[in-house]
């Protein structure tokens, strides 16, 4: 019989952890493999890891690492795809926002004689319970990064996918520092199938994602799969360059014809501050790219485990 792995990064999820645990357990009778969960506590300060540990002495399916701190979502899912023997991944969120009730027909998918699929996706129809703002901006994010990238991402991506064994090589193969599940999933290529669901409320605890940190997860996936804001910032450049020319330009033939009155200085003023604060974006889209390079360079580990069974 084949082996499903689930993949489920944890952060002080110890009231989502039973839940969640429970849901899966209802439908593992649909799908025809042996499931395997393997959970990851990514440093979490409640009692997460006290939970795994009892479920792992409950149920020999379950297994898990734990970080010596918190090291991100990211370092989590790939912690979970090279811990994970099965045959199918799935990736998912422990607060049931990602339905258990598709794996079954997830794993149907990817079982079908001579599928050419590798991979099946899921992304929400609506943002139905979200804030507004959040909305706004998630969606004006996927509308950038597909302007600025030939990785495509599909407007609602979830994490929430089951893949084979052969796709889960290619995204663990990818060993960059910096990383971006969203784009990596979509780099390497496969067929995929995508499922689309409504948007679900978490079945307990709080969500981790406040707005910051969602617009610097935003950014890493702009800089991590398009180099576009750098073309910008040079463009911006030759424009100011050529702005400044014509200008200069224009103050000595106008010097020539009325002479050159010592008024408009507040204007000179404006123009200044404004090719300043341009040099000043120019410079911060550079040293974002180049921050990058740094963490790339130093090549640390993507995470550390404390305890694993």
């Amino acid at each position: 019989m084949k082996l499903l792995s689930l993949v489920v990064p944890c952060y002080n999820e110890e009231k989502a952890i039973p839940i969640f645990y429970d849901a899966v357990m209802s439908i593992k009778n649909e799908i025809d493999a042996e499931i395997e969960f393997c959970f990851i506590d990514d440093g979490s300060t409640d009692k997460t890891l006290d939970i795994l540990r009892d479920l792992n002495r409950l149920d020999e399916s379950v297994r898990y690492r734990s970080f010596s701190r918190n090291f991100g979502k990211e370092a989590g899912l790939l912690a979970g795809l090279e811990m994970a023997q099965g045959d199918f991944v799935a990736t998912m969120d422990v607060d049931l926002q990602d339905p258990p009730s598709l794996l079954p027909e997830m794993f149907r998918i990817l079982n079908e004689p001579d599928t050419k699929y590798h991979c099946v996706a899921t992304r929400r129809k609506t943002r139905e319970g979200e804030p507004k703002v959040r909305s706004a901006f998630s969606k004006l994010f996927y509308h950038i990064i597909n302007k600025l990238s030939d990785t495509e991402i599909r407007d609602g991506a979830r994490d929430y996918r089951m893949m084979s064994r052969m796709m889960v090589n290619a995204i663990i193969n990818d060993r960059e520092y910096n990383r971006f599940s969203k784009g990596i999933f979509s780099w390497v290529g496969f067929e995929t199938y995508w499922i689309a669901y409504e948007n679900i409320e978490r079945s307990a605890g709080t969500t981790k994602w406040s707005f910051w940190k969602l617009f610097a997860y935003s950014l890493e996936g702009i800089l991590a799969y398009s180099i576009v804001p750098l073309y910008l910032s040079s463009f911006l450049g030759i424009i100011m360059c050529i702005v400044a020319f014509v200008f200069l330009v224009l103050i000595v033939i106008r010097a020539l014809i009325w002479g050159d009155p010592v008024s408009g200085w507040p204007s000179m003023v404006s123009i200044m501050i404004f090719i300043g604060g341009l040099i000043q974006l120019c410079l911060g889209i550079v040293g974002l790219y180049i921050s990058k390079i740094y963490l790339e360079t130093k090549k640390r580990q993507p995470y550390i485990v404390k305890e694993e069974r």
